[in-house]
């Protein structure tokens, strides 16, 4: 099937340009909309840009955004003050794609004033179309437009000359909802995220639970490896300051690279990535990371949606063993655990071809069964009847096919074989030696 690639620069509600990009299938419809939320010191349009094709090519609308500092979006590079603000703009502009936010109403709220939001709603559908529902729609709607545009003229002059604050959040409001598509309202919406970016999808998710309709997590960084924490005294002298220098490249880094990849030739062309973030982190954002992870790591039964996750056996940069407690301890009645054994942390992207395959096919496989599965859209499935756990140790000598294979496991049947197992000690700790940052996931 052949792809359409498109790239657009958003403004979000800091007033930050970023930037997006979309992989669609040509002359059809497609079949659901996929979300990708990227690693950290990552980017959409080239290094997820095999994973944009792949999906887009099997039929499903793909959409990316660079984090602030990220890829070719604006901002320090790789600097995330806060991760909320990584969560808040990827919600805004993947629910704006969806068309969730009429239009109309986002450009009174722009002309207007943002903190009016509500008062607008209530003066377009009561005085407008309820207070002269008498005079022919055409002439209301051309009043209407004459207001938008003298008041869009004044607020324009204001930003560019005063550079009122309000105006750049509706600048924001108008450059992200007007990407909405009217075919996009009725189709379901899947997250992809992959490492520090499974993290931003579970977030993302947990802020509007109802409007997502499952996740596709790929060593999803829900902690970071023990291997890679820092030690508590490290950890102490390093918050004491990071409001006094949060922007310094000082934390104890390894290249993940060597750690991440194992295909020589990929690995090699990652390093290449000029969009790629590849120095040492700064302060408040390795601390941003691990608080976040932390954070996650005591809220997976919060978990509700239905999610695939994949992890490589022989992954030590984000741990194999908190995907596994993922899927045990969420609250999702469909879910889905894959591990590889033999693979590393960079599934579709570090992998040998005839992995990097195997991968897909499971994620494309898992995909299609939801989109065609019209009972088990959201999070709000409570028919037992419909329960599906997965927990799938792929043979890396099995056929792709093989792969694919579902071993279903009965709800009774998992709690028995959790009976002797334990997994709250063990995620939660200061062990490690020191902090070996991935600074290209």
């Amino acid at each position: 099937m052949d792809v359409q690639y498109l790239e657009e620069d958003v403004r979000n509600s800091r007033g930050v340009e970023q930037f997006t990009c979309s992989w669609l299938p040509c002359n059809s419809s497609p079949k659901a909309l996929v979300f990708l939320c990227h690693g950290y010191g990552m980017e959409c349009s080239n290094f997820m840009k095999v994973v944009g094709i792949k999906l887009a090519s099997y039929g499903y609308a793909v959409f990316g955004i660079d984090y602030e500092g990220h890829g070719r979006s604006s901002g320090a590079r790789c600097y995330i003050k806060k991760f909320d603000n990584l969560i808040n703009d990827c919600s805004e502009y993947f629910e704006s794609v969806c068309g969730k936010i009429p239009t109309i109403l986002v450009q009174l709220c722009y002309v207007l004033h943002p903190k009016l939001f509500g008062e607008v709603i209530h003066f377009y559908m009561q005085r407008i179309w309820l207070e002269r529902s008498h005079e022919p729609k055409s002439l209301i709607i051309c009043v209407t437009m004459i207001r938008e545009i003298m008041l869009v003229i004044w607020w324009e002059i204001k930003f560019l000359v005063f550079r009122d604050p309000y105006v750049r959040i509706g600048h924001a409001m108008i450059d992200t909802a007007h990407t909405a598509q009217p075919a996009y309202k009725e189709k379901k919406r899947f997250l992809y995220g992959e490492s520090m970016g499974g993290a931003v999808a579970l977030l993302v998710h947990k802020k509007n639970p109802a409007f997502w309709h499952g996740a596709v997590l790929v060593a999803p960084m829900c902690k970071i490896s023990e291997k890679l924490k820092p030690h508590p005294i490290v950890i102490s002298m390093l918050t004491k300051v990071e409001d006094v220098i949060p922007k310094w490249k000082i934390v104890p880094s390894k290249d993940v690279i060597d750690s991440g990849f194992k295909d020589p030739v990929k690995r090699e062309e990652v390093r290449g990535n000029k969009f790629a973030y590849q120095d040492k982190p700064r302060l408040k954002t390795a601390l941003e990371m691990l608080r976040t992870s932390i954070n996650l790591e005591a809220s997976l039964s919060e978990v509700t949606m239905p999610f695939l996750v994949l992890h490589g056996e022989a992954d030590i940069v984000t741990d194999p063993e908190v995907s596994r407690a993922l899927y045990e301890r969420a609250s999702s009645m469909d879910k889905t655990f894959k591990l590889y054994p033999g693979m590393w942390h960079a599934l579709t992207a570090g992998e040998p071809d005839e992995n990097v395959e195997i991968v897909f096919s499971d994620i494309i496989s898992w995909l299609d069964k939801r989109c065609r599965d019209q009972n088990s859209t959201n999070s709000s499935i409570h028919n037992n009847d419909k329960t599906l756990y997965e927990f799938i140790h792929v043979n890396e000598d099995r056929p792709i096919a093989a792969a694919s294979s579902p071993n279903i496991t009965t709800l009774s049947e998992k709690k028995k074989s959790q009976k002797t197992r334990s997994f709250g000690k063990n995620l939660i700790g200061w062990k490690g030696r020191r902090m070996q940052h991935h600074s290209a996931m």
